[in-house]
């Protein structure tokens, strides 16, 4: 086992107890003889309340520079989990414990130790020894085989007396080199702009107002048959908009997300009157269901469903809204979209769509058929139209005004 350690300028971070610096952000590496499985650097800053001889007084400190990789930290293995204790001061340990699945890892537990009877962290302490704190964590997760970044500051409650807040992190385990993988997975709270939503009266209501976020990449999706030919065809970009309580402010917020199509995987069915498309990053699945009615020979997206918890769900977040009618088009032709569309599935859930284009029934030779344009792109293109035309009528006005004066003025003079 190795630690590094850097220095990183001071910064201020203004928590419910004040400003605390984190000065240092330490690099800590476990190891298994030449292989690493636990690369991060830690930025932490603690706030600990304790007794004294005269009632209570509070340690705010951030984690050292001389911190050191702990005895007990592990690659794990055989069942046991990767651990990582971080030693520090005078008998204070701050482990994290991993845990993962199929496609993720997680920090699954933080506990702190702390020693009481450390003197120039603790001063005039009523009490001596060691005391533990643990909470069992779900934000902090990435993609297997990419690093964890979160530069934003995120505060946990070990216990009612401990608080941890994490900063300028960058961590992986589970690691398959020496150097944390170029691949990241992004934190909720750097990618995301979150709002409270607006408090309502009994008589009133009024929609949630998130902060706009860029527009979205736009993903290429796909979905093939048994024999491997494309038989459902969507090109968009999405963006999700969740109203949920909030952990951290413990009342409802409207959180909006864009979807990465670098993270997000395709999946689904396709059948001759009902087509689903699953798309699926990390614990968010969406899932559009799409039927073809053959009387009229339209098809639309008659229904979505979302399951999501992102690092600030107090809860997972499920919905959807079956009796929908959106995107309706023709058979055998592909609907567009190239203006921003938002659509209302229920209250707390809508999607913004960007550069849309899909079809989900009748695809030929795995390339999208003839357009059907929505209406609003219909509307935007006459709008030149019709200022053309306009303007073409200007012209043609000030040209006939023109001329009609002309031929009064060569009326008023007589050949001599």
């Amino acid at each position: 086992m190795t630690v590094k350690r850097s220095s990183a300028a001071g910064v201020c971070w203004t928590l419910l107890m004040g400003c605390v610096f984190a000065a240092h952000a330490v690099t800590f590496e476990v190891t298994d003889g030449n292989s690493t499985c636990i690369k991060a650097d830690l930025n932490i800053s603690f706030s600990i309340t304790y007794n004294t001889t005269n009632g209570t007084s509070a340690a705010r400190f951030v984690l050292p520079s001389t911190a050191a990789v702990g005895e007990g930290s592990s690659c794990g293995g055989a069942g046991v989990p990767p651990e990582l204790l971080v030693s520090f001061s005078t008998g204070h340990t701050l482990t994290l414990l991993f845990s993962r699945d199929t496609h993720l890892y997680r920090v699954s537990n933080i506990s702190l130790q702390y020693n009481l009877s450390d003197t120039s962290t603790f001063p005039q302490s009523s009490s001596r020894g060691l005391l533990t704190a643990v909470r069992n964590v779900t934000e902090i997760w990435a993609r297997l085989n990419s690093t964890y970044r979160c530069v934003s500051p995120s505060s946990f409650s070990l216990s009612p007396e401990v608080n941890l807040t994490f900063s300028d992190v960058h961590m992986e385990a589970y690691m398959s080199g020496a150097n944390l993988s170029t691949d990241e997975s992004v934190c909720s709270a750097d990618q995301t702009v979150t709002t409270a939503a607006p408090t309502q009266s009994p008589r009133t209501t009024s929609a949630p107002s998130p902060t706009p976020l860029p527009a979205p990449l736009q993903g290429n999706y796909t979905l093939t048959d048994h024999n491997g030919t494309a038989c459902l065809l969507a090109l968009m970009g999405l963006q999700l908009n969740i109203t949920h309580r909030s952990r951290a402010l413990n009342q409802m917020v409207s959180e909006v997300v864009n979807l990465q199509p670098n993270r997000t995987t395709a999946s689904g069915s396709c059948g001759v009157t009902v087509a689903t498309l699953v798309l699926t990053e990390d614990l968010t699945n969406l899932t559009f269901t799409f039927t073809l009615n053959s009387t009229t020979q339209k098809y639309s997206l008659s229904a979505v469903n979302v399951s999501a918890l992102w690092p600030d769900m107090t809860d997972r977040f499920e919905e959807g809204n079956v009796s929908l009618n959106f995107l309706q088009c023709s058979v055998g032709r592909s609907y567009m979209c190239s203006a921003e569309q938002t659509l209302s599935i229920v209250p707390s859930f809508s999607i913004n769509t960007f550069r849309l284009q899909l079809q989900p029934f009748n695809v030929t030779a795995g390339r999208f058929s003839a357009v059907e344009e929505c209406r609003v792109d219909q509307e935007n293109m006459l709008i030149p139209i019709i200022v053309g035309v306009a303007l073409a009528g200007l012209v043609l006005i000030v040209l006939i005004a023109y001329l009609i004066g002309r031929k009064r003025t060569h009326a008023g003079y007589q050949t001599i």
